[in-house]
């Protein structure tokens, strides 16, 4: 009879290479699974936001930069209270992956993660209300300042429940259940939609509350998908089995402080790439209306698609988490490796179409083409150029943080996101773009190199990281 050790050692090379690739379509076609409903759902949320800009623009030019002001501010807060929310994803896949039967743990971080919300979302919005003074202290238009402070108002309400939508979507993501937050929030655009159409513009009986009627109606989207979210996470059995609200009022220490210990690093580290984009913005105006314009449509452009590569990063989240509770470490690599892959083969064929379409994408931004809208599109077409290749960088530093994010490891990446964006990149805009007197083009330069440096340090983190747990 022939040994069976024989017998493998004899199979064809086409079985040994069948075997070898299976761990990796298998792992590539779970990251499917959980990825295209993250990466339609932050589409979705951006067609909130686009709604409202629209709406706003019919009120004239003041109201829509006051709200473009106010958004700032109230996305800076959003970020303090995402960072602790974000840390329940990898939380959670860990628990799980360590015991699938970890029911009364998922609960418990669930549980702690709502109530980071509660600590988080007073004084978060005790600081929005200030927004007015904080903006003139900052030396804004007064005008732009006193329509900003209105519409942060409003939005101030609505902060716990937009962060507890957040919350319950990655609780839902982290146990295998993406969709319910994407049938949430593409229901919640209607809702939106019907918002602002009803109290900007004072329809259907109500009154005419311009810029204020926004901040309520965005508010109300907020409460709306937080109750939403909530209500299918009820209905759900396979999410309701975890029973995630029951002792609710019951403190658990350990969770709670992880969540913060592991979530404060993952804010920051949001809010060092946000600085950064929203600084070079301001450096971008000094260049003219022309520069700033161009560079709004191309940084609209590339947020659009940036939309694909975050949703891999987040399901690289659960699928890195879900084997390093496991203690399987060659799986972290391979569910890390095949995210890397994946998002960069999405963004490489975003990139190309950029780079070969950019006067035809920078025109679809203009109904018209008079010489002032040609010399904008010529000037996008420079920057989509540039975007090629800050994508694929910006596809790599999301995914490799959100790989690393998986791990538990937050602190390293923070310091690496600050020395990549504050070190590297926002000097190399201002050397560029006005030390060299590129301009806009060296700003955009600037910024993808700040990006090259994010990817590059994300990916050998985690590269050495996942390699020194083996």
């Amino acid at each position: 009879m022939t040994d069976l050790t024989e017998t493998r050692l004899i199979r064809p090379p086409a079985t040994m290479r069948r075997d070898r690739l299976a761990p990796w379509i298998a792992e590539a076609r779970a990251l499917a699974r959980l990825a295209w409903p993250l990466a339609i759902t932050q589409f979705a949320q951006m067609a909130v936001m686009t709604t409202d800009v629209i709406m706003l623009g019919r009120l004239g030019k003041t109201a829509l930069a006051s709200a473009a002001i106010g958004n700032t501010v109230f996305y800076f807060a959003w970020l303090i209270g995402a960072g602790p929310v974000s840390a329940l994803a990898p939380m959670i896949a860990q628990a799980l992956g360590s015991s699938e039967h970890s029911v009364a743990q998922v609960r418990k971080i669930a549980r702690m993660g709502l109530w980071a919300i509660l600590v988080l979302a007073a004084p978060l919005m005790l600081l929005l209300l200030f927004a007015r003074p904080i903006l003139i202290a900052l030396h804004q238009d007064p005008v732009l300042a006193s329509g900003a402070g209105l519409f942060i108002a409003m939005l101030a309400l609505g902060l716990p429940f937009s962060l507890g939508y957040q919350a319950l979507r990655n609780i839902s993501t982290a146990l295998g259940r993406p969709r319910p937050a994407l049938w949430v929030m593409g229901a919640t655009i209607g809702f939106n939609i019907l918002g602002d159409y009803t109290l900007i513009f004072g329809h259907f009986g109500a009154p005419k509350l311009g810029i204020v009627g926004a901040g309520l109606a965005t508010t109300s989207s907020f409460i709306f998908s937080a109750v939403a979210m909530a209500v299918i996470i009820r209905l759900t059995p396979d999410l309701h089995r975890y029973r995630i609200l029951r002792r609710f009022w019951r403190v658990s220490w350990t969770p709670l402080q992880e969540v913060f210990r592991l979530g404060m690093p993952i804010g920051v580290t949001m809010m060092f790439e946000m600085m950064m984009f929203s600084s070079m913005t301001l450096v971008m105006g000094t260049f003219g209306a022309t520069a700033l314009a161009a560079h709004q449509i191309a940084l609209n452009v590339a947020s659009i698609t940036f939309m694909g590569p975050l949703g891999i990063g987040m399901a690289a989240t659960v699928r890195v988490g879900l084997a390093a509770g496991a203690e399987d470490y060659v799986g972290v690599r391979r569910a890390g490796y095949t995210a890397m892959g994946v998002a960069t083969f999405f963004i490489g064929g975003c990139g190309i179409a950029m780079a070969l379409l950019g006067p035809q994408i920078a025109g679809l931004y203009f109904s018209g083409r008079t010489a002032g809208d040609l010399g904008v599109i010529a000037v996008a077409a420079s920057f989509l150029k540039v975007a090629a290749a800050f994508q694929v960088f910006d596809a790599l530093q999301v995914v490799g943080a959100m790989s690393l994010r998986g791990m538990k490891d937050a602190h390293a990446p923070m310091i690496l996101a600050g020395a990549s964006y504050w070190l590297g990149g926002a000097p190399m805009c201002i050397a560029l773009g006005i030390g060299l007197h590129m301009g806009g083009i060296g700003v955009w330069i600037g910024l993808a190199f700040g990006l090259f440096l994010a990817a590059a340090s994300m990916v050998w983190r985690f590269i050495h990281l996942s390699r020194a747990r083996l």
